[in-house]
């Protein structure tokens, strides 16, 4: 009898993995528990443990190979030599570009495709029969994210785009948002900050997926939400439609300029919100947020998601994180895909609905009823805030990860996860 071994799918946003490493060689002797696999997402490094004992009998999947969650990687058989057909086995247990373990539903919506012609656009790589089946469904290919070598994309990339199509989630007439479900039970809503989608929460959502139902929302303009033709996209906006993603009330995660939808959404409607998790909150933009989010835009406007991408890297991450190169270059190809997913003229409208809602809400804290857990990181560069907002919150409570920059949620992945767990449930015990 054979065991398979698939890419597994971790989190709401994972679609492919890269096999690191083989940790058992071809016909070696493996008991349950033993590692059996590294993998690579877009964000970090995972190992994989046997669920049985046995003999790796073969591998399909070679280390450096980059494939669809689903994809049969690799079979375990009980003894060394007993019967085994590798091709039957493989047209049986191979499955690429189905859920994994994770269970997850996804439910998602066209972008409108907005470009600004008057600054130069990076043009996508695409091969012809993906700009055929474009064409044929009418639809721009810059607006479907490709999978093949160098982000080339592939036919079967152009199909997954419009499949994702047939699911929507309304927000209001002709507007609707790409919206990630994983998990059961209480309800916890994810709200990704500036330029970012919900991958910003890779980390994250395996962890809260175990106990609740995460909902991570992808505002207007990210991802496959539709991107209305207005100038600014509003926090309160944001707000709205993030609370028109989920019944009753929820516990309410967001990240900087996330965090800010997040406490508009409690003060607004306060009995939609259970609790807040405000990550590197801010109440008032800074010179610095500014510029960066000025510049951030241009680029993206005008380089390549890597290029814009290793710009904002220092921006994002501690010093001692990024002195791993290994992890350096991880990080960086897992932002250049995050970036990817959000158009400049997104950019210039978050941007915008930030700046006017800066300063606006400083002294509203103080009303704010429901628990409240804040998380600021020490080598923050971006939001200083975090201070601030815990102390006119009542009853709040900080936790600061020193030796941590803004994406402090990806960084120090454990340590929020801690905090957010012991939050969470002293909820649940009251």
């Amino acid at each position: 009898m054979a065991t398979a071994i698939s890419m597994p799918r971790l989190g709401m946003t994972m679609e492919e993995g890269t096999v690191v490493e083989w940790p058992v060689a071809l016909g070696g002797a493996i008991n349950k528990g033993d590692l059996i696999l590294i993998f690579e997402t877009e964000k970090a490094e995972n190992e994989v443990e046997s669920s049985t004992a046995g003999f790796l009998r073969h591998i399909y999947v070679e280390e450096g190979e980059v494939v669809p969650c689903g994809t049969l990687l690799a079979a375990i058989t009980e003894t060394a030599d007993e019967p085994f057909d590798v091709d039957a086995f493989h047209a049986t247990e191979n499955h690429p570009d189905q859920d994994g373990d994770a269970g997850l539903q996804v439910a998602a919506s066209p972008s409108s495709g907005i470009v600004d012609e008057a600054k130069p656009t990076a043009r996508k790589p695409i091969a012809p029969a993906a700009r055929a089946a474009a064409k044929k469904a009418g639809i721009d290919p810059e607006l479907v994210s490709g999978t093949g070598p160098g982000g080339r994309i592939t036919k079967q990339d152009v199909e997954s785009y419009l499949s994702a199509r047939e699911s929507l989630v309304t927000i209001e007439e002709g507007v609707h948002l790409e919206v990630l479900i994983a998990g059961s039970g209480e309800t916890v809503v994810l709200l990704p900050g500036l330029g970012t989608d919900v991958s910003a929460f890779a980390r994250q959502t395996p962890f809260l997926a175990d106990r609740f139902r995460v909902v991570g929302v992808n505002p207007r303009g990210v991802g496959l939400s539709d991107a209305p033709e207005v100038d600014v996209y509003e926090v309160a906006r944001t707000a709205l439609d993030a609370a028109a993603t989920y019944e009753g009330a929820a516990h309410v995660i967001g990240a900087s300029l996330g965090a800010a939808v997040a406490i508009e959404l409690a003060l607004s409607h306060p009995e939609r919100v259970k609790s807040l998790t405000l990550i590197t909150p801010f109440v008032e933009v800074s010179p610095r947020l500014a510029a960066i989010a000025q510049g951030w835009s241009r680029v993206s406007s005008e380089a390549t998601p890597e290029t814009l991408a290793a710009s904002l890297l220092p921006w994002f991450f501690s010093s001692g994180f990024l002195a791993d190169s290994a992890v350096r270059g991880r990080t960086l190809r897992g932002l250049a895909q995050t970036v990817a997913k959000v158009p400049a003229q997104t950019l210039a409208r978050m941007a915008a609905g930030m700046e006017q809602w800066s300063g606006t809400r400083a002294e509203d804290l103080a009303r704010l009823s429901v628990p409240t857990l804040v998380v600021a990181a020490g080598e923050d560069l971006l939001t200083q805030d975090a201070n601030r907002v815990a102390e006119a919150i009542p009853g709040a409570k900080l936790m600061v990860v020193e030796a941590a920059g803004h994406a402090v949620a990806l960084e120090s992945a454990d340590a929020v996860n801690a905090a957010i767990g012991e939050h969470l449930a002293s909820l649940a015990s009251t």
